[in-house]
Protein backbone atom coordinates (compact mmCIF):
# COMPACT_ATOMS: atom_id res chain seq x y z
CA UNK A 1 0.00 0.00 0.00
CA UNK A 2 1.50 3.79 -1.30
CA UNK A 3 0.91 5.27 1.84
CA UNK A 4 2.90 2.67 4.24
CA UNK A 5 6.45 3.58 4.77
CA UNK A 6 9.04 1.32 6.40
CA UNK A 7 11.66 4.16 8.19
CA UNK A 8 14.63 1.68 7.11
CA UNK A 9 13.37 2.16 3.51
CA UNK A 10 12.98 5.68 3.59
CA UNK A 11 16.60 6.44 4.30
CA UNK A 12 17.56 4.01 1.78
CA UNK A 13 15.54 5.76 -1.08
CA UNK A 14 17.48 9.08 0.42
CA UNK A 15 20.51 7.33 0.23
CA UNK A 16 20.32 6.24 -3.01
CA UNK A 17 18.29 9.33 -4.20
CA UNK A 18 21.00 11.60 -2.79
CA UNK A 19 24.11 9.96 -3.72
CA UNK A 20 26.83 8.80 -6.23
CA UNK A 21 27.55 12.80 -7.15
CA UNK A 22 30.21 15.00 -8.38
CA UNK A 23 29.09 18.27 -7.34
CA UNK A 24 26.92 18.95 -3.43
CA UNK A 25 24.01 20.49 -3.75
CA UNK A 26 22.53 19.94 -7.22
CA UNK A 27 22.25 16.14 -6.29
CA UNK A 28 24.39 15.68 -2.81
CA UNK A 29 26.54 12.75 -1.88
CA UNK A 30 25.87 11.13 1.53
CA UNK A 31 25.83 7.75 3.04
CA UNK A 32 22.70 7.68 5.58
CA UNK A 33 22.72 3.62 4.95
CA UNK A 34 24.67 0.63 4.32
CA UNK A 35 21.62 -0.90 2.17
CA UNK A 36 22.72 -1.11 -1.31
CA UNK A 37 20.36 -0.91 -4.94
CA UNK A 38 20.83 -4.95 -5.03
CA UNK A 39 19.58 -5.70 -1.56
CA UNK A 40 16.50 -3.50 -2.31
CA UNK A 41 15.68 -4.33 -5.68
CA UNK A 42 16.13 -8.15 -5.11
CA UNK A 43 13.16 -7.81 -2.27
CA UNK A 44 9.33 -7.09 -3.26
CA UNK A 45 8.54 -5.55 -0.38
CA UNK A 46 11.22 -3.02 -0.42
CA UNK A 47 11.24 -2.25 -3.79
CA UNK A 48 7.41 -1.09 -2.87
CA UNK A 49 8.57 1.16 -0.01
CA UNK A 50 11.04 2.75 -2.47
CA UNK A 51 8.52 3.53 -4.84
CA UNK A 52 6.07 4.65 -1.53
CA UNK A 53 9.48 7.57 -0.50
CA UNK A 54 9.32 9.11 -3.73
CA UNK A 55 5.43 9.75 -3.28
CA UNK A 56 6.42 10.99 0.28
CA UNK A 57 6.74 14.70 -1.13
CA UNK A 58 4.10 15.04 -3.64
CA UNK A 59 2.60 17.60 -0.95
CA UNK A 60 5.86 19.28 -2.29
CA UNK A 61 3.90 22.75 -3.73
CA UNK A 62 0.81 23.04 -1.27
CA UNK A 63 0.14 25.55 1.23
CA UNK A 64 -0.90 24.35 4.87
CA UNK A 65 0.95 21.15 3.83
CA UNK A 66 3.93 22.24 6.35
CA UNK A 67 4.56 18.66 7.09
CA UNK A 68 6.34 17.94 3.69
CA UNK A 69 6.50 21.57 2.36
CA UNK A 70 9.09 22.26 5.22
CA UNK A 71 11.21 25.24 3.84
CA UNK A 72 8.25 27.23 4.24
CA UNK A 73 7.28 27.15 8.18
CA UNK A 74 5.49 29.23 10.42
CA UNK A 75 2.95 28.94 7.10
CA UNK A 76 3.06 27.88 3.65
CA UNK A 77 3.23 29.37 0.39
CA UNK A 78 -0.61 31.04 1.74
CA UNK A 79 1.49 33.62 3.74
CA UNK A 80 3.95 34.30 1.02
CA UNK A 81 1.52 36.07 -0.54
CA UNK A 82 -2.52 38.13 -0.01
CA UNK A 83 -4.19 35.15 1.82
CA UNK A 84 -2.47 35.26 5.25
CA UNK A 85 -0.06 36.34 7.94
CA UNK A 86 2.50 33.73 9.04
CA UNK A 87 2.36 33.23 12.92
CA UNK A 88 5.97 34.11 13.37
CA UNK A 89 8.32 36.94 11.67
CA UNK A 90 10.83 34.79 11.30
CA UNK A 91 13.29 35.18 7.81
CA UNK A 92 11.25 32.19 5.97
CA UNK A 93 10.43 32.32 1.99
CA UNK A 94 6.85 32.83 3.61
CA UNK A 95 7.84 36.56 4.86
CA UNK A 96 10.77 37.08 2.42
CA UNK A 97 8.27 37.01 -0.54
CA UNK A 98 5.63 38.51 1.08
CA UNK A 99 8.15 41.53 2.24
CA UNK A 100 9.77 41.64 -1.34
CA UNK A 101 13.43 40.41 0.41
CA UNK A 102 14.28 37.21 -0.94
CA UNK A 103 17.36 36.75 -2.82
CA UNK A 104 19.25 33.67 -4.14
CA UNK A 105 21.97 34.20 -0.99
CA UNK A 106 19.30 33.36 1.32
CA UNK A 107 16.60 31.56 -0.35
CA UNK A 108 16.24 27.61 0.97
CA UNK A 109 18.18 24.73 -1.31
CA UNK A 110 14.14 23.42 -0.85
CA UNK A 111 12.56 22.54 -3.58
CA UNK A 112 15.16 22.52 -5.44
CA UNK A 113 17.31 19.82 -3.38
CA UNK A 114 14.05 17.50 -2.77
CA UNK A 115 12.68 17.96 -6.56
CA UNK A 116 15.88 16.16 -7.61
CA UNK A 117 16.56 13.80 -5.15
CA UNK A 118 13.34 12.17 -5.91
CA UNK A 119 13.77 12.67 -9.48
CA UNK A 120 16.88 10.34 -8.97
CA UNK A 121 15.28 8.36 -6.80
CA UNK A 122 12.98 7.70 -9.78
CA UNK A 123 15.53 6.74 -12.09
CA UNK A 124 17.53 4.64 -9.75
CA UNK A 125 13.55 2.73 -9.53
CA UNK A 126 13.31 2.71 -13.50
CA UNK A 127 17.29 1.38 -13.79
CA UNK A 128 16.96 -1.57 -11.28
CA UNK A 129 13.06 -2.49 -11.23
CA UNK A 130 13.58 -5.47 -13.99
CA UNK A 131 15.66 -7.24 -11.07
CA UNK A 132 12.63 -7.01 -8.72
CA UNK A 133 11.00 -10.23 -7.95
CA UNK A 134 7.63 -8.89 -9.11
CA UNK A 135 5.44 -9.48 -11.71
CA UNK A 136 5.52 -7.85 -15.08
CA UNK A 137 2.28 -6.23 -14.65
CA UNK A 138 2.81 -4.80 -11.57
CA UNK A 139 6.43 -3.88 -12.71
CA UNK A 140 4.90 -1.61 -15.68
CA UNK A 141 2.32 -0.21 -13.10
CA UNK A 142 5.31 0.57 -10.70
CA UNK A 143 7.70 2.03 -14.06
CA UNK A 144 4.54 4.29 -15.01
CA UNK A 145 3.67 5.87 -11.44
CA UNK A 146 7.16 6.68 -11.06
CA UNK A 147 7.24 8.16 -14.53
CA UNK A 148 4.57 10.36 -13.06
CA UNK A 149 6.12 11.62 -10.42
CA UNK A 150 9.10 12.49 -12.15
CA UNK A 151 7.01 14.66 -13.89
CA UNK A 152 5.30 15.96 -11.05
CA UNK A 153 8.48 16.95 -9.29
CA UNK A 154 9.69 18.67 -12.69
CA UNK A 155 6.85 20.56 -12.79
CA UNK A 156 6.90 21.33 -9.53
CA UNK A 157 10.48 22.91 -10.18
CA UNK A 158 9.03 25.12 -13.44
CA UNK A 159 6.26 26.58 -11.44
CA UNK A 160 9.36 27.59 -9.38
CA UNK A 161 12.67 28.43 -11.52
CA UNK A 162 10.89 28.17 -15.23
CA UNK A 163 13.16 25.97 -17.09
CA UNK A 164 15.36 23.99 -15.22
CA UNK A 165 18.28 20.80 -16.15
CA UNK A 166 16.42 17.68 -17.33
CA UNK A 167 18.65 15.09 -16.42
CA UNK A 168 16.59 12.31 -18.29
CA UNK A 169 16.71 8.48 -16.98
CA UNK A 170 20.89 9.98 -16.37
CA UNK A 171 22.18 8.39 -13.35
CA UNK A 172 24.97 10.57 -12.02
CA UNK A 173 27.83 9.08 -10.81
CA UNK A 174 31.25 9.83 -9.92
CA UNK A 175 32.59 8.90 -13.16
CA UNK A 176 29.74 11.01 -14.84
CA UNK A 177 29.93 15.02 -14.78
CA UNK A 178 26.89 16.37 -13.37
CA UNK A 179 25.37 18.91 -16.38
CA UNK A 180 23.64 21.68 -14.60
CA UNK A 181 22.93 24.14 -18.01
CA UNK A 182 19.29 24.26 -17.82
CA UNK A 183 16.57 22.92 -20.45
CA UNK A 184 14.44 26.14 -22.12
CA UNK A 185 10.77 26.49 -20.73
CA UNK A 186 9.54 24.91 -23.45
CA UNK A 187 11.73 21.58 -23.68
CA UNK A 188 10.84 21.17 -20.05
CA UNK A 189 6.94 21.12 -20.49
CA UNK A 190 6.94 19.08 -23.47
CA UNK A 191 9.12 16.54 -21.39
CA UNK A 192 6.53 16.82 -18.48
CA UNK A 193 3.57 16.30 -21.30
CA UNK A 194 5.68 13.28 -22.74
CA UNK A 195 5.77 11.55 -19.33
CA UNK A 196 2.44 12.18 -18.64
CA UNK A 197 1.54 10.81 -21.87
CA UNK A 198 3.63 7.28 -21.15
CA UNK A 199 2.13 6.73 -17.81
CA UNK A 200 -1.34 7.54 -18.74
CA UNK A 201 -1.20 4.60 -21.44
CA UNK A 202 -0.56 2.02 -18.75
CA UNK A 203 -2.44 3.29 -15.33
CA UNK A 204 -5.99 2.35 -14.63
CA UNK A 205 -7.65 5.82 -15.01
CA UNK A 206 -8.65 6.07 -11.05
CA UNK A 207 -7.61 3.89 -8.25
CA UNK A 208 -9.47 1.95 -5.65
CA UNK A 209 -9.43 0.03 -2.61
CA UNK A 210 -5.59 -0.28 -1.17
CA UNK A 211 -4.32 1.22 -4.39
CA UNK A 212 -5.89 4.08 -3.55
CA UNK A 213 -3.99 7.22 -3.41
CA UNK A 214 -1.43 5.88 -5.78
CA UNK A 215 -1.49 7.57 -9.46
CA UNK A 216 -4.19 6.76 -11.77
CA UNK A 217 -4.21 8.35 -16.00
CA UNK A 218 -7.01 10.87 -14.37
CA UNK A 219 -4.11 12.45 -12.35
CA UNK A 220 -1.80 12.25 -15.66
CA UNK A 221 -4.11 14.04 -17.78
CA UNK A 222 -5.30 16.61 -14.71
CA UNK A 223 -1.49 17.39 -14.56
CA UNK A 224 -1.15 17.80 -18.43
CA UNK A 225 -3.95 20.44 -17.71
CA UNK A 226 -2.51 22.41 -15.10
CA UNK A 227 1.13 22.23 -16.90
CA UNK A 228 -0.25 23.90 -20.27
CA UNK A 229 -2.86 26.18 -18.27
CA UNK A 230 0.82 27.72 -17.03
CA UNK A 231 2.44 27.25 -20.13
CA UNK A 232 -0.42 29.71 -21.85
CA UNK A 233 -1.05 32.30 -19.11
CA UNK A 234 0.91 35.73 -19.75
CA UNK A 235 3.86 35.37 -17.52
CA UNK A 236 5.16 32.53 -19.64
CA UNK A 237 2.86 33.20 -23.01
CA UNK A 238 5.44 35.48 -24.69
CA UNK A 239 7.35 35.92 -21.89
CA UNK A 240 9.34 39.70 -21.24
CA UNK A 241 10.37 39.09 -17.71
CA UNK A 242 14.31 39.30 -18.33
CA UNK A 243 13.09 42.77 -19.45
CA UNK A 244 10.90 43.62 -17.01
CA UNK A 245 13.72 42.08 -14.59
CA UNK A 246 16.27 43.07 -15.15
CA UNK A 247 19.70 40.58 -15.59
CA UNK A 248 20.09 37.17 -13.91
CA UNK A 249 23.15 37.11 -11.51
CA UNK A 250 25.10 39.37 -13.95
CA UNK A 251 24.22 37.47 -16.83
CA UNK A 252 21.71 38.36 -19.68
CA UNK A 253 19.14 35.62 -19.45
CA UNK A 254 17.77 34.09 -22.31
CA UNK A 255 13.88 34.24 -22.64
CA UNK A 256 13.69 30.77 -23.96
CA UNK A 257 15.22 29.67 -20.65
CA UNK A 258 11.65 31.08 -18.45
CA UNK A 259 8.97 31.11 -21.04
CA UNK A 260 7.96 30.98 -24.45
CA UNK A 261 9.26 34.31 -26.27
CA UNK A 262 6.74 34.20 -28.65
CA UNK A 263 2.84 34.47 -27.73
CA UNK A 264 0.42 31.89 -28.90
CA UNK A 265 -3.03 31.67 -28.20
CA UNK A 266 -2.98 28.37 -29.49
CA UNK A 267 -2.06 27.87 -26.21
CA UNK A 268 -4.94 28.27 -24.39
CA UNK A 269 -6.41 25.93 -26.80
CA UNK A 270 -3.79 23.02 -25.49
CA UNK A 271 -4.96 23.83 -21.87
CA UNK A 272 -8.97 23.93 -22.63
CA UNK A 273 -8.60 20.80 -24.73
CA UNK A 274 -6.20 18.76 -21.75
CA UNK A 275 -8.78 19.68 -19.09
CA UNK A 276 -11.73 18.85 -21.39
CA UNK A 277 -10.35 15.07 -21.63
CA UNK A 278 -10.05 15.31 -17.39
CA UNK A 279 -13.67 16.02 -17.57
CA UNK A 280 -14.74 13.74 -20.80
CA UNK A 281 -13.70 10.75 -17.80
CA UNK A 282 -16.64 10.63 -16.33
CA UNK A 283 -15.66 9.42 -13.16
CA UNK A 284 -14.63 12.83 -10.92
CA UNK A 285 -17.71 15.08 -9.84
CA UNK A 286 -17.62 17.94 -6.85
CA UNK A 287 -18.16 16.51 -3.88
CA UNK A 288 -21.94 16.90 -2.41
CA UNK A 289 -21.64 14.64 0.52
CA UNK A 290 -21.16 15.99 4.19
CA UNK A 291 -21.18 13.55 7.36
CA UNK A 292 -21.79 16.09 9.63
CA UNK A 293 -24.10 19.49 8.54
CA UNK A 294 -26.28 18.06 5.84
CA UNK A 295 -28.75 20.67 5.65
CA UNK A 296 -26.28 23.53 5.65
CA UNK A 297 -25.96 25.53 2.49
CA UNK A 298 -22.85 24.45 0.57
CA UNK A 299 -22.47 21.34 2.14
CA UNK A 300 -20.37 19.69 -0.08
CA UNK A 301 -18.07 22.10 0.08
CA UNK A 302 -17.06 21.88 3.42
CA UNK A 303 -17.77 18.13 3.68
CA UNK A 304 -15.10 17.49 0.83
CA UNK A 305 -11.62 17.54 2.82
CA UNK A 306 -12.46 15.37 5.75
CA UNK A 307 -13.36 12.79 3.54
CA UNK A 308 -10.82 9.99 3.10
CA UNK A 309 -12.41 9.05 -0.43
CA UNK A 310 -14.45 10.90 -2.62
CA UNK A 311 -15.40 11.84 -6.18
CA UNK A 312 -13.95 14.99 -6.22
CA UNK A 313 -9.73 14.37 -5.63
CA UNK A 314 -8.04 13.49 -8.49
CA UNK A 315 -4.60 13.17 -6.63
CA UNK A 316 -3.64 13.26 -2.86
CA UNK A 317 -1.28 13.33 -0.64
CA UNK A 318 -2.22 10.34 1.56
CA UNK A 319 -2.22 10.58 5.55
CA UNK A 320 -2.52 8.12 8.56
CA UNK A 321 -5.89 8.00 9.88
CA UNK A 322 -6.55 9.80 12.89
CA UNK A 323 -4.42 13.16 11.84
CA UNK A 324 -5.38 16.08 13.52
CA UNK A 325 -1.78 18.43 12.60
CA UNK A 326 -4.07 21.19 10.79
CA UNK A 327 -6.37 21.60 13.99
CA UNK A 328 -3.43 21.52 15.78
CA UNK A 329 -1.40 24.24 13.99
CA UNK A 330 -4.90 26.16 12.87
CA UNK A 331 -7.62 26.09 15.70
CA UNK A 332 -7.85 29.24 18.39
CA UNK A 333 -5.68 28.33 21.45
CA UNK A 334 -8.87 27.56 23.34
CA UNK A 335 -8.90 24.83 21.13
CA UNK A 336 -5.65 24.07 22.05
CA UNK A 337 -4.38 25.20 18.65
CA UNK A 338 -0.45 25.66 19.23
CA UNK A 339 -0.26 29.26 16.65
CA UNK A 340 2.15 27.64 14.40
CA UNK A 341 -0.37 27.92 11.23
CA UNK A 342 -1.28 31.37 9.45
CA UNK A 343 -3.88 33.89 9.92
CA UNK A 344 -6.07 35.05 7.14
CA UNK A 345 -5.91 38.66 6.14
CA UNK A 346 -9.35 40.92 5.64
CA UNK A 347 -8.50 41.11 2.07
CA UNK A 348 -9.26 37.24 1.77
CA UNK A 349 -12.41 37.63 3.76
CA UNK A 350 -13.88 40.30 1.91
CA UNK A 351 -13.01 38.41 -1.06
CA UNK A 352 -16.24 36.07 -0.66
CA UNK A 353 -19.17 37.08 -1.82
CA UNK A 354 -22.81 37.70 -0.44
CA UNK A 355 -24.71 34.40 -0.54
CA UNK A 356 -26.89 36.46 -3.35
CA UNK A 357 -23.31 35.67 -5.32
CA UNK A 358 -22.69 39.46 -5.17
CA UNK A 359 -19.86 41.31 -4.34
CA UNK A 360 -19.74 42.58 -0.95
CA UNK A 361 -18.95 46.54 -2.77
CA UNK A 362 -22.37 45.93 -4.72
CA UNK A 363 -24.34 48.58 -2.56
CA UNK A 364 -27.14 46.11 -3.60
CA UNK A 365 -25.71 43.16 -2.24
CA UNK A 366 -26.87 43.68 1.35
CA UNK A 367 -24.02 43.54 2.97
CA UNK A 368 -23.51 45.30 6.54
CA UNK A 369 -20.47 46.75 7.59
CA UNK A 370 -22.00 46.01 11.31
CA UNK A 371 -22.95 42.60 10.70
CA UNK A 372 -20.13 41.55 8.21
CA UNK A 373 -20.09 37.83 8.44
CA UNK A 374 -24.29 37.63 7.79
CA UNK A 375 -25.56 35.81 4.42
CA UNK A 376 -22.09 35.89 2.81
CA UNK A 377 -20.95 32.99 0.56
CA UNK A 378 -21.24 29.32 2.92
CA UNK A 379 -17.67 29.13 2.08
CA UNK A 380 -16.66 31.99 4.15
CA UNK A 381 -17.62 30.30 7.27
CA UNK A 382 -16.05 26.87 6.23
CA UNK A 383 -12.79 28.78 4.97
CA UNK A 384 -12.10 31.13 7.97
CA UNK A 385 -13.10 31.50 11.91
CA UNK A 386 -14.61 34.89 12.89
CA UNK A 387 -15.27 36.48 15.79
CA UNK A 388 -18.22 33.81 17.74
CA UNK A 389 -17.61 31.02 14.97
CA UNK A 390 -18.97 27.82 16.69
CA UNK A 391 -16.72 25.32 17.45
CA UNK A 392 -16.08 22.30 19.72
CA UNK A 393 -14.99 22.17 22.91
CA UNK A 394 -12.98 19.90 24.58
CA UNK A 395 -12.36 18.99 28.31
CA UNK A 396 -9.19 18.63 30.03
CA UNK A 397 -9.59 14.42 29.43
CA UNK A 398 -9.49 15.35 25.96
CA UNK A 399 -12.78 14.78 25.35
CA UNK A 400 -15.43 16.71 23.05
CA UNK A 401 -17.73 19.04 25.12
CA UNK A 402 -20.59 20.22 22.98
CA UNK A 403 -19.61 23.43 21.04
CA UNK A 404 -19.08 27.26 21.95
CA UNK A 405 -18.68 30.38 20.03
CA UNK A 406 -14.65 31.58 19.83
CA UNK A 407 -14.27 35.06 21.64
CA UNK A 408 -11.74 37.00 19.24
CA UNK A 409 -12.94 40.45 20.28
CA UNK A 410 -11.51 42.54 22.77
CA UNK A 411 -13.22 44.04 25.84
CA UNK A 412 -16.99 42.26 27.03
CA UNK A 413 -19.50 40.24 25.99
CA UNK A 414 -21.83 38.16 27.76
CA UNK A 415 -19.76 38.63 30.97
CA UNK A 416 -16.99 37.65 29.67
CA UNK A 417 -13.86 39.90 28.65
CA UNK A 418 -10.46 39.32 26.29
CA UNK A 419 -9.69 35.90 26.11
CA UNK A 420 -6.64 34.19 25.02
CA UNK A 421 -8.09 33.74 21.39
CA UNK A 422 -8.79 37.42 21.08
CA UNK A 423 -7.19 39.79 17.99
CA UNK A 424 -3.55 40.51 19.31
CA UNK A 425 -3.63 37.48 21.11
CA UNK A 426 -4.30 33.99 19.84
CA UNK A 427 -4.31 35.91 16.37
CA UNK A 428 -2.18 38.50 14.03
CA UNK A 429 -5.53 39.25 12.04
CA UNK A 430 -8.37 38.47 13.93
CA UNK A 431 -8.96 35.51 12.29
CA UNK A 432 -7.96 32.20 12.28
CA UNK A 433 -8.06 29.54 8.89
CA UNK A 434 -10.48 26.88 8.83
CA UNK A 435 -10.32 25.21 5.44
CA UNK A 436 -9.67 21.74 5.32
CA UNK A 437 -10.31 21.48 8.81
CA UNK A 438 -12.51 18.56 10.61
CA UNK A 439 -15.51 20.05 12.09
CA UNK A 440 -15.33 16.91 14.58
CA UNK A 441 -11.94 16.84 15.16
CA UNK A 442 -9.39 18.20 18.14
CA UNK A 443 -5.87 19.01 17.86
CA UNK A 444 -3.72 17.08 19.93
CA UNK A 445 -6.42 14.18 20.42
CA UNK A 446 -6.09 10.84 19.88
CA UNK A 447 -9.74 10.03 20.10
CA UNK A 448 -10.75 12.94 17.73
CA UNK A 449 -8.82 12.79 14.77
CA UNK A 450 -10.12 12.83 11.30
CA UNK A 451 -9.30 10.79 8.08
CA UNK A 452 -8.43 13.15 5.90
CA UNK A 453 -5.92 13.44 2.95
CA UNK A 454 -4.69 16.10 1.31
CA UNK A 455 -5.97 17.74 -1.94
CA UNK A 456 -3.12 18.05 -4.50
CA UNK A 457 -5.50 18.14 -7.48
CA UNK A 458 -9.00 17.46 -7.32
CA UNK A 459 -12.07 18.11 -9.86
CA UNK A 460 -12.79 22.13 -8.78
CA UNK A 461 -9.46 22.71 -10.24
CA UNK A 462 -10.07 21.15 -13.54
CA UNK A 463 -13.00 23.17 -14.00
CA UNK A 464 -11.85 26.29 -13.31
CA UNK A 465 -8.63 25.68 -15.64
CA UNK A 466 -11.12 24.77 -18.46
CA UNK A 467 -13.12 27.65 -17.63
CA UNK A 468 -9.83 29.89 -17.38
CA UNK A 469 -8.78 28.45 -20.77
CA UNK A 470 -11.66 28.16 -22.93
CA UNK A 471 -12.41 31.72 -22.02
CA UNK A 472 -9.33 32.95 -23.44
CA UNK A 473 -9.06 31.05 -26.19
CA UNK A 474 -13.31 31.17 -27.03
CA UNK A 475 -14.22 33.80 -25.07
CA UNK A 476 -17.45 33.20 -21.83
CA UNK A 477 -19.21 30.31 -23.94
CA UNK A 478 -22.24 28.42 -22.58
CA UNK A 479 -19.54 25.95 -21.40
CA UNK A 480 -17.67 28.14 -19.60
CA UNK A 481 -20.24 29.73 -18.12
CA UNK A 482 -21.46 25.92 -16.99
CA UNK A 483 -18.20 25.12 -15.33
CA UNK A 484 -18.17 28.22 -13.13
CA UNK A 485 -21.54 27.63 -12.27
CA UNK A 486 -21.42 24.03 -11.12
CA UNK A 487 -18.87 25.65 -8.37
CA UNK A 488 -20.86 27.96 -7.34
CA UNK A 489 -24.13 26.17 -7.29
CA UNK A 490 -22.17 23.26 -4.96
CA UNK A 491 -20.84 26.32 -3.10
CA UNK A 492 -24.78 27.48 -1.62
CA UNK A 493 -24.99 30.53 -3.58
CA UNK A 494 -28.43 31.51 -4.42
CA UNK A 495 -28.97 32.15 -7.31
CA UNK A 496 -25.44 30.38 -8.34
CA UNK A 497 -25.82 31.78 -11.88
CA UNK A 498 -23.52 34.31 -13.11
CA UNK A 499 -24.54 37.71 -15.16
CA UNK A 500 -25.48 37.00 -18.48
CA UNK A 501 -23.77 38.63 -21.56
CA UNK A 502 -20.43 39.08 -19.89
CA UNK A 503 -17.42 40.22 -21.66
CA UNK A 504 -13.95 37.67 -21.90
CA UNK A 505 -12.78 40.21 -19.65
CA UNK A 506 -15.98 40.27 -17.54
CA UNK A 507 -15.47 36.53 -17.53
CA UNK A 508 -11.38 36.63 -16.26
CA UNK A 509 -11.77 38.12 -13.37
CA UNK A 510 -15.03 36.38 -12.46
CA UNK A 511 -12.78 32.72 -13.21
CA UNK A 512 -9.76 34.37 -11.36
CA UNK A 513 -11.91 35.48 -8.42
CA UNK A 514 -13.82 32.08 -7.91
CA UNK A 515 -10.12 30.80 -7.82
CA UNK A 516 -9.23 32.89 -5.22
CA UNK A 517 -11.87 31.60 -3.01
CA UNK A 518 -12.69 28.03 -4.12
CA UNK A 519 -8.75 27.44 -4.04
CA UNK A 520 -7.74 29.10 -1.11
CA UNK A 521 -5.05 28.05 1.47
CA UNK A 522 -4.82 25.33 -1.23
CA UNK A 523 -1.89 26.37 -2.61
CA UNK A 524 -2.93 28.02 -5.85
CA UNK A 525 -2.95 32.04 -5.20
CA UNK A 526 0.57 32.33 -5.30
CA UNK A 527 1.65 30.77 -8.15
CA UNK A 528 -2.00 31.92 -9.93
CA UNK A 529 -1.27 36.41 -9.17
CA UNK A 530 2.49 35.75 -11.07
CA UNK A 531 1.28 33.55 -13.98
CA UNK A 532 -1.44 36.44 -14.80
CA UNK A 533 0.99 38.95 -14.17
CA UNK A 534 -1.07 40.79 -11.30
CA UNK A 535 1.16 40.34 -8.65
CA UNK A 536 2.19 44.14 -8.52
CA UNK A 537 -1.48 44.62 -7.76
CA UNK A 538 -2.43 41.93 -5.59
CA UNK A 539 0.75 41.53 -3.68
CA UNK A 540 2.06 45.35 -3.00
CA UNK A 541 -0.33 46.14 -0.75
CA UNK A 542 -1.10 46.96 2.76
CA UNK A 543 -2.22 43.74 4.94
CA UNK A 544 -4.96 44.17 6.71
CA UNK A 545 -7.18 42.12 9.86
CA UNK A 546 -10.00 42.87 11.79
CA UNK A 547 -10.61 44.35 15.14
CA UNK A 548 -13.48 43.59 16.91
CA UNK A 549 -14.63 45.45 20.13
CA UNK A 550 -17.53 44.95 22.42
CA UNK A 551 -18.65 46.38 25.15
CA UNK A 552 -21.85 44.67 25.85
CA UNK A 553 -24.55 45.02 22.96
CA UNK A 554 -22.69 47.47 21.17
CA UNK A 555 -20.19 45.74 18.92
CA UNK A 556 -17.83 48.07 16.62
CA UNK A 557 -15.69 46.30 13.78
CA UNK A 558 -11.92 48.24 13.27
CA UNK A 559 -9.72 47.21 10.53
CA UNK A 560 -6.44 47.43 11.06
CA UNK A 561 -3.04 47.46 9.38
CA UNK A 562 -0.69 44.64 9.38
CA UNK A 563 2.21 43.70 7.04
CA UNK A 564 3.25 46.38 4.09
CA UNK A 565 3.55 43.61 1.12
CA UNK A 566 6.15 44.34 -1.57
CA UNK A 567 6.85 43.31 -5.08
CA UNK A 568 9.73 42.79 -7.35
CA UNK A 569 9.40 41.81 -10.72
CA UNK A 570 12.08 39.46 -10.16
CA UNK A 571 9.76 37.61 -7.65
CA UNK A 572 7.18 36.20 -10.70
CA UNK A 573 10.21 33.41 -10.57
CA UNK A 574 11.87 31.82 -7.21
CA UNK A 575 16.03 32.41 -7.00
CA UNK A 576 18.14 29.52 -7.43
CA UNK A 577 19.80 29.15 -4.44
CA UNK A 578 23.24 30.69 -4.39
CA UNK A 579 24.77 27.15 -2.86
CA UNK A 580 23.66 25.80 -6.61
CA UNK A 581 25.28 28.51 -8.78
CA UNK A 582 28.01 28.99 -6.69
CA UNK A 583 29.09 25.25 -7.88
CA UNK A 584 27.18 24.91 -10.74
CA UNK A 585 28.26 28.29 -13.26
CA UNK A 586 26.38 26.68 -16.47
CA UNK A 587 23.22 27.63 -14.67
CA UNK A 588 21.89 30.55 -15.43
CA UNK A 589 20.00 32.85 -12.60
CA UNK A 590 16.70 33.94 -13.16
CA UNK A 591 16.05 37.52 -13.95
CA UNK A 592 16.97 40.39 -11.18
CA UNK A 593 18.89 37.80 -8.90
Amino acid sequence: MIKRCIPVLALMATALATSSCRKEGFLSATTTTNLSEQTVFTDSSRTVGFLANIYSNVGLSTGLNRFSYNYIVCGGLEAGCDEAEPSHAFPTPATQFATGTVNAGIIGEEPYKTCYSNIRAVNVLIKNIPNAPLKAPYKAQMVAEARFLRAWYYAILVEHYGGVPLVGDTLLSYETPIVAKRSTYADCVNYILSECDSAALILPVTQTGLNYGRVSSGACLALKARVLLYAASPLFNGTTLPREAGAGGGKEVDPALVGYPTYDVNRWKLAEDAAQKVIALGVYSLNTVNNYQTSSPGYGFQGLFPLRVNTEYIFELMRATGNNDLETMCLPPSRNGNGTGSFPYQGLVDAFPMRNGKPITDPTSGYDPNDPYKDRDPRLAYSIIHDQTVLLVRTGNGQANGSAPVNIYMGNYNGVGTGQDAVHQGTLTGYYNNKMLDPQALSSSISFGTNRVMPLMRYAEVLLNYAEAANEYEGPTANVYAAVEAIRQRAGLDPYQLPGALTKEQMRRAIQQERRIELAYEGHRFWDVRRWKIAPQTESIQAQGMEVNRNGSTVAYKVFNVTKHNFRPAMYLWPFPISETGKSPELVQNPGY
